[in-house]
């Protein structure tokens, strides 16, 4: 039962960030709304790290069976990124970087 209840949070999460997308019509995926809410929660010590310890572990374990689909698409694409290639390289580039800086910045922000 505790494990239907921890994965029932993340997923009332997910939903509810579809459902935000949905009313405010906006490009981003619902699952990255969700994943912003559950971050908040933690964060405001709303939802406690133990409340989905063991569901979110399961899923960090298995995480590679997630990206299976994700490869199936890029394959199914592969037309448009043989002709854009530059701009997709280009562009992994640069959010990278900002990726790297941003949690750089943050690591550095909480030890202080």
């Amino acid at each position: 039962m505790k494990l239907i209840s921890q994965l029932g949070i993340i997923l009332l999460l997910y939903f509810i960030g579809e459902l935000i997308v949905f009313i405010l019509q906006i490009k981003i995926p619902g699952s990255i709304i969700g994943m912003l809410l559950l971050l908040v929660s933690l964060q405001l010590n709303m939802i406690k790290v133990e409340d989905i310890k063991e569901v979110a572990t399961f899923f960090l374990n298995n995480m590679l069976i997630l990206f299976i689909p994700l490869g199936v698409g890029l394959a199914s694409q592969w037309d448009l990124i043989s002709k854009e290639w530059l701009a997709i390289l280009i562009s992994i580039i640069f959010s990278t970087f900002i990726v790297l800086l941003t949690v750089s910045l943050l690591v550095r922000k909480k030890k202080e």
